[in-house]
């Protein structure tokens, strides 16, 4: 079981990345938005529930065999908070990209309530929900971008 926490939680390795592990946490993001990506809505949902509750499981159980709730071989949370950005939309490269540097931008900025979640949640939960909240700001900024483009 300990090991298939460990591949959970840092996305099959990509936690153990010797630099930016978050960075490199979130491009398992970009195969999982391509195989979502026009499926029908309620697909996507179920899929981003189950892969949210399974984070949630992951990062906590992580967080005891690392004795640090937010380890930073744990990146699953960058997972989800990517998925969050790109729910619903459809997959273009462009697209991917966009979506990958914006949601990077404010997982690290951290606006509220990220910030909070971050500060106040020292748990499995907590650690998923701050990068979900940055996905929810990149996902706002990147639709916009998107409508923006088709008005031109």
């Amino acid at each position: 079981m300990r090991r298939l926490i460990i591949l959970l939680s840092s996305n099959l390795g990509l936690g153990y990345a010797p630099v930016a592990s978050g960075t490199f946490g979130t491009l398992a993001g970009i195969p999982c938005f391509w195989l979502l990506a026009g499926r029908p809505a309620a697909v996507q949902l179920g899929a981003y529930l189950v892969l949210l509750a399974l984070s949630f499981w992951a990062a906590e159980q992580a967080g005891r065999i690392y004795q640090s709730a937010d380890d930073g071989r744990i990146v699953i949370d960058e997972l989800m908070g990517y998925l969050t950005t790109v729910l619903f939309l459809p997959f273009s490269w462009s697209t991917a990209c966009a979506a990958f540097f914006l949601f990077r931008f404010f997982d690290i900025a951290k606006p509220p309530p990220a910030s909070t979640i971050d500060r106040r949640m020292k748990n499995g939960i907590g650690v998923v929900l701050d990068d979900v909240a940055a996905g929810i700001y990149a996902a706002a900024t990147l639709r916009i971008y998107l409508w923006l483009l088709s008005q031109w």
